[in-house]
């Protein structure tokens, strides 16, 4: 009898221990940690808005919509697809190598329309990106230095009906050039740019044959403004990839006025190599 009642004992106290797993308790608990849970409506939109732009986005089913902003690198679109789809998850991997997870819940009432995923947990800081793509963060960083450096490369400078286009600073780090180029307004009216390009094309157009022009997208500018307001200055630091100048052709700065004929071009020759100075 007494051995019956051993066994009923020890019995009883393996089915407690099964019930209530520490090491489950501590699992739990470590992985809600490292997600932010967002409640998704089918006739709203939640916009999540992250500290750099956007490089990945991978949903967990095809019941949500998402999508990137329009005009914008930083900020994501997310709804649902189908009222009451069943739980699932979103993982978005940003330019500085952070890596943020989401469970997503269907709420018609009540969803969250607006999140800073800076209160979200990154859950990695570990993210490596293949060679093709630049760090975007160092890149910025490398701008920002770029745009407060005292050294200036003059005689880089044009004018038109008091608007003022100049490159004053050019720098290198790595394989990105950094350009500096001061935007001023002396007149009364706002200036409106509609374009404005870097390109390498011919010195001279040879008879009777097109000029060539090749376009250079920058990497990354440090104002997205396209208005330079009346009576101001502004200043930029455009990144561009590493390139060479060929001795018959210019680096052309091209900036045109929106509904306006205030245009104005900068023409950088093969001399620029002299002129570069290093960010550090």
């Amino acid at each position: 009898m007494k051995r019956v009642k051993h066994l009923f004992l020890i019995s009883w106290m393996l089915v407690c221990l099964s019930a209530y797993p520490q090491s489950n308790v501590r699992q739990t608990a470590f992985y809600e940690d490292q997600y932010k849970n967002l409640q998704v409506g089918f006739s709203k939109t939640t916009s999540i808005v992250f500290p750099y732009a956007i490089k990945s986005i991978d949903k967990g089913s095809a019941d949500v919509l998402v999508q990137k902003a329009k005009g914008v690198e930083n900020i994501l679109l997310v709804k649902a697809a189908k009222r009451h789809f069943f739980q699932t998850n979103l993982t978005v991997i940003t330019s500085e190598g952070r890596l943020y997870l989401f469970v997503l819940n269907y709420d018609e009432g009540c969803p969250d329309l607006n999140i800073k995923a800076d209160n979200a947990v990154a859950a990695s800081r570990e993210v490596l990106f293949s060679l093709e793509n630049e760090n975007q963060k160092k890149i910025e960083q490398c701008a920002s230095l770029a745009l407060s450096k005292k050294k200036k490369a003059g005689g880089f400078k044009k004018s038109r009906n008091k608007i003022i286009l100049e490159v004053n600073g050019i720098f290198i780090q790595e394989d990105v050039l950094y350009l500096r180029v001061a935007f001023e307004n002396r007149s009364m009216i706002n200036y409106d740019i509609d374009q404005f390009r870097f390109f390498i094309r011919d010195r001279k157009k040879p008879k009777r044959t097109a000029s060539q022009e090749i376009e250079i997208q920058p990497l990354y500018a440090t104002s997205i403004s396209s208005t330079i307001p009346y009576q101001s200055a502004i200043m930029k630091v455009y990144a561009l990839e590493k390139f060479t100048i060929p001795e018959n052709k210019y680096l052309t700065l091209q900036m045109i006025e929106k509904n306006g004929g205030r245009h104005l071009e900068i023409n950088i020759g093969g001399d620029l190599a002299g002129r570069v100075s290093l960010i550090p």
